[in-house]
């Protein structure tokens, strides 16, 4: 193995000294770009800062409204930390594994979010999560560096060196007053900071679903104003379930999404609509077929069948009754208004009958739609007319142009149909009100305007509702949607489940079986696997938490029971590449070379690696190059401490870089 004195001739950048977007270095590194004279030799000078951006600025100590708690400047804090793990690969518990792009992660998922951040920085397109409604003591998401409940009274000043404190004389402020505030604190500190890197990874069109009840949901609204901003704010939707008869006040049953654009000026420019298909819409096209196949192509008896049918009360969207008229070539019908709602002069024009020639009758106000348009109305047989001139006209609006509407913010839908729905998968009840994808499917189309390539996450993945809800909407529409799911090695020791994320995943392989026995033709290629990950530590021994890893100081830095693989995965996620990208493999002296993203990468994690096999490793490399040209920039990966002398290093590098290669990093 080399030592530190045989590599001093050669150093190529360690990928662990890299930092990304939202942790602490790369934000000072922005500021210094934008405010070279508030930052020096890497640290910011705040009262420079506060006298460049002028009276924009608050002064320190100033007052602000908002939401405030004990704690909330660490938790900010974590969010900005560098990432000191990683992800081990489990293709044992996949499905798929080469050719999914699904993914389904344990492990806290504070230090996942961190972990994903390079790599997945503006590309998820909807945020939906389901976190716990700390309605107990036990909060089982606990960051060892947020306050404890008694660090939490002692920067409140309600405790100190002897112990807990009264507030003024005579108090006997009550037990449960102090536990709540603590608890209160604890899950905004929890929820904070994972909030704030969930924040980096959605695209600039993206939303942010949270559910949540009563207990946390005002305190939620207002986090989610402070990392989003109010003015992004989009929706309360209000989901009931099934109330109670016998509770004492309200019948309650209710939770909530509240909904966040991560920018909804950007929506609003780009007259982005959410939708969704009005119900019963699909039943009223099948009757109305039915009514012009049994009337022969006859529209006044194909009428009459079809309001038969509207009579017997099929369960649709009250909007939908009004069509109830179809025409000579089969279309469904309702008239409409052609008034224009205010009074416009411009409006104002002769509209003559196609019979007589003669102006028909316009409301005062004029018409609703330009002379050029009621043209081209016309035009389509999109007026209707009345028998002669004197009849007001009216507008044939068809019912194959109403098949959805605005998104509800009610949702009407009892939570027993979820638990029943995952007892049908896994045969047994081991998971308490798991959401029902359905009503997620419904929402995560809807944000998205029905994108069949969307990028979905859940970082408090619980029962995996909503990769269930993913794959449901691809079976749907042929979609190639895909989802990454993150849960937390929660022990739950139930009917052969030894976690939460065991049920995840028992749940995703279950439920994707069984969409595969009902796919259609258009369906049939779609994406119904996941790749498992395990969060970890560091796959490299020297790793302290820190950040700085030296690499050389160590003769053997992996640890043990860790292979090339793993490794592969920590430098894809310290580079920022997507763990899905492409990978190929070939055997070269005596360990494998990596070509990720069809040439653009190359790794290489030998040890012991000597003169010869360096050489031969530099010759696979220009090959495999030159198989597989690539109009970018070429990146080489080797592991630093892999080389038997200083001599087997300097072979690599010469002849590579004589090939061409010319950006090089080391693990």
């Amino acid at each position: 193995m080399t030592t530190p004195a045989d590599n001093d001739s050669i150093e190529y950048a360690p990928i662990e000294e890299m930092s990304g977007r939202g942790e602490a270095a790369d934000n000072v590194a922005r500021l210094a770009e934008m405010f070279p004279d508030a930052v020096t030799d890497g640290r910011v000078d705040l009262e420079v800062l506060r006298g460049l951006l002028g009276d924009d600025a608050e002064p320190a100590g100033s007052e602000t409204s908002g939401l405030r708690w004990v704690g909330m400047a660490e938790a900010r804090r974590l969010s900005t930390l560098p990432a000191t793990g990683t992800l081990l690969p489990r293709p044992d518990e996949s499905v798929d594994w080469d050719s999914t792009r699904n993914i389904v992660v344990e492990g806290d998922n504070l230090e996942v979010l961190r972990l994903l951040r390079r790599g997945y920085t503006n590309a998820v397109d909807v945020i939906y999560i389901d976190p716990p409604y700390n309605t107990t003591n036990d909060f089982v998401y606990d960051d060892s560096r947020v306050s404890t409940l008694a660090e939490h009274e002692a920067d409140a000043g309600l405790r100190d060196d002897e112990g807990a404190t009264q507030v003024g004389t005579g108090s006997d402020r009550a037990e449960e007053r102090r536990l709540a505030s603590a608890r209160h604190a604890k899950w905004l500190s929890m929820m904070y900071p994972r909030l704030l890197v969930a924040h980096s990874l959605l695209k600039e069109t993206g939303v942010l679903i949270a559910a949540i009840d009563d207990n946390e949901h005002s305190r939620l609204k207002l986090l989610l104003d402070r990392v989003f901003g109010a003015e992004n704010f989009a929706a309360n939707v209000v989901w009931q379930g099934r109330g109670k008869n016998d509770a004492r006040f309200s019948a309650g049953g209710l939770d909530y999404m509240l909904v966040y654009a991560k920018n909804k000026a950007r929506l609003t420019e780009e007259d982005v609509r959410w939708k969704e298909p009005k119900r019963g819409y699909d039943d009223v096209v099948d009757a109305a077929r039915q009514a012009w196949t049994s009337s022969g192509g006859d529209p006044e008896k194909a009428t009459t069948a079809f309001r038969d049918w509207w009579r017997t009360k099929p369960d649709t969207e009250t909007g939908l009754q009004a069509y109830s008229e179809i025409d000579e070539t089969g279309r469904v019908f309702t008239r409409g208004p052609l008034a224009s709602p205010n009074p416009r002069e411009n409006l104002m024009y002769d509209l003559l009958h196609p019979v007589s020639g003669q102006a028909v009758p316009m409301h005062p106000n004029g018409w609703r739609y330009s002379r050029e348009t009621m043209d081209e109305l016309v035009k389509d047989g999109r007026i209707l007319f009345g028998a002669d001139h004197t009849t007001a006209p009216r507008r044939k609006l068809l019912l194959q142009e109403q098949d959805a509407q605005a998104i509800r913010s009610l949702v009407s839908y009892d939570r027993s149909n979820g638990t029943e729905l995952l007892i049908g998968l896994l045969g047994t009840n081991v998971f308490d009100n798991p959401k029902a994808p359905v009503v997620l499917a419904r929402w995560i189309s809807a944000v998205t305007s029905g994108k069949k390539d969307a990028t979905v996450l859940d970082f408090f993945a619980g029962s995996g509702s909503t990769g269930h809800a993913v794959m449901d909407l691809n079976a749907a529409d042929g979609g190639n949607r895909r989802y990454m799911l993150v849960q937390l090695d929660e022990e739950v020791a139930k009917d052969g489940y030894d976690t939460i994320a065991d049920i995840t995943r028992e749940r995703l392989r279950r439920a994707g079986k069984k969409i595969a026995e009902n796919l259609t033709l258009e369906s049939s290629g779609i994406d119904l696997g996941f790749r498992s990950y395990r969060l970890a530590s560091s796959n490299l021994k020297p790793w302290d938490g820190t950040g700085e890893i030296n690499l050389i100081e160590s003769a053997d830095n992996l640890v043990e029971g860790r292979s090339t693989d793993d490794l592969l995965v920590e430098m894809m996620l310290r580079l920022g590449i997507e763990l899905t990208t492409p990978v190929e493999t070939r055997e070269v002296a005596g360990s494998t070379l990596y070509n990720l993203g069809g040439g653009t990468l190359y790794a290489y994690f030998g040890e012991n690696v000597t003169t010869e096999q360096s050489i031969e490793v530099a010759r696979a490399l220009v090959q495999w190059r030159d198989e597989n040209p690539v109009d970018s920039d070429v990146t080489i990966v080797v592991r630093d401490s892999g080389f038997v002398d200083s001599s087997a290093k300097l072979n690599l590098d010469a002849a590579v870089k004589q090939a061409g290669f010319t950006t090089f990093r080391s693990i």
